[in-house]
């Protein structure tokens, strides 16, 4: 005879998941999704119920993209408005992107943000009459 088997959560999964010790959730509530493609590099991040104009997207020192929300100041009411949501995130660019190029779009509560790789080339070129006739190569032996 078979018994059925029974999910039993073990003591921490109640631990942890008490209000009691932490007032806020402990999964992550805006996850930024990254991609890449041959051409550019991908961030998404969802940000249902804030405005465009309260999405701001810098690049730091050449090397670090913020995505963050800030507060706007409502030019006809004096009153600065705070955003929906919080949020900021602070990410490492990888080598060899296009900063200029870099561009954000937010369409029903998804910023995505492109950051294009730069495939520049630093090569030389050698011109065949530059080049003496004879050659010689100086060099010394271990």
């Amino acid at each position: 005879m078979e018994l059925p088997v029974t999910y039993q959560p073990s003591p921490w999964h109640y631990v942890l998941n008490s209000t009691a010790l932490f007032s806020y959730p402990i999964t992550v509530e805006n996850y930024v999704h990254w991609t890449q493609t041959p051409e550019s590099h991908i961030f998404s991040a969802e940000l249902p119920g804030v405005r465009k104009e309260e999405i701001k997207v810098e690049v730091e020192d050449s090397k670090y993209l913020i995505i963050r929300t800030a507060a706007i100041d409502e030019s006809s009411s004096s009153m600065i408005t705070r955003p929906a949501m919080t949020f900021q995130r602070k990410f490492r660019l990888p080598g060899r992107i296009n900063i200029e190029g870099i561009s954000a779009g937010y369409q029903d509560g998804v910023l995505t943000v492109t950051v294009p790789r730069s495939f520049t080339r630093k090569g030389f070129f050698i011109d065949p009459a530059d080049v003496p006739e004879r050659l010689e190569v100086l060099a010394r032996a271990a």
